[in-house]
């Protein structure tokens, strides 16, 4: 049976309270908070840096069973290398997951690519062939030349996803090519009611990991949350 999966990217927000953390809520238990209205969180924080094995082991302690952390791809293999030759900085990467992978809590791994990277097939079959088993991965494109068969093919040959993310300026299409799904909704608000049949029918197809917009107001996370009650409620 397919699990959704909702969250937010980061939870270290104390602008956030009241309206979902109390006002009293400690910033180290945040996360632990968190995890127990939503399941799950997408990590920019790796964007940036490799995170600690101490740092995975509070995130790992701070969480329930089945909760899962999203990991955003750090910037020299998207936005520096942007896939050039980055097989072993890669393997580097998703090897520092290690902790969170034995723990049954890495989601997928998200590549989200600049948006004036174009299309380069040979490229990308390259970083694919190098990707190692058993990993999730997504692919944010956000460059219009990447929409063709010819890439889609080539993530399905290693059941990577095409990541759904809405844009101002791009629209993804609704293309499955993974026996999962990655959604990332960017708008600051929601009918949760009206999102329910797009919720509905990318879940059919399999475990759908949902990430709304956080930024300056805790209206993402409380969005995923009405999403995973209106799940609950059939």
């Amino acid at each position: 049976m397919a699990t959704i999966y909702a969250g937010t990217s980061g939870w270290a927000y104390p602008n956030w309270k009241p309206d979902f953390y109390p006002p009293k809520t400690p910033s180290a238990k945040f996360l632990a908070f968190y995890a127990t209205r939503v399941n799950a969180v997408e990590l920019n924080y790796t964007f940036r840096r490799f995170p600690a094995q101490k740092l995975m082991g509070g995130w790992i302690e701070a969480t329930p069973a089945g909760f899962q952390f999203a990991v955003k791809a750090h910037q020299n293999i998207t936005h520096v290398k942007r896939l050039k030759d980055a097989g072993q900085y890669t393997m580097d990467f998703i090897g520092a997951l290690t902790p969170l992978r034995e723990a049954g809590k890495l989601g997928p791994v998200l590549f989200q690519l600049p948006p004036y990277l174009r299309a380069d097939v040979a490229l990308l079959r390259d970083f694919l062939a190098q990707l190692p088993h058993g990993v999730r991965t997504t692919f944010e494109f956000r460059h219009a030349s990447w929409f063709t068969p010819e890439v889609y093919d080539l993530l399905r040959s290693v059941n990577a996803a095409l990541c759904q993310a809405e844009s101002e300026t791009l629209e993804t299409p609704d293309v499955q090519t993974a026996d999962y799904t990655y959604l990332r909704l960017r708008k600051e608000t929601y009918d949760i009611a009206s999102l329910m049949p797009q919720v509905a029918s990318l879940a059919v197809r399999g475990d759908l990991y949902v990430f709304f917009k956080h930024e300056e107001t805790p209206e993402g996370v409380l969005n995923a949350e009405r999403l995973l009650a209106a799940v609950r409620q059939g």
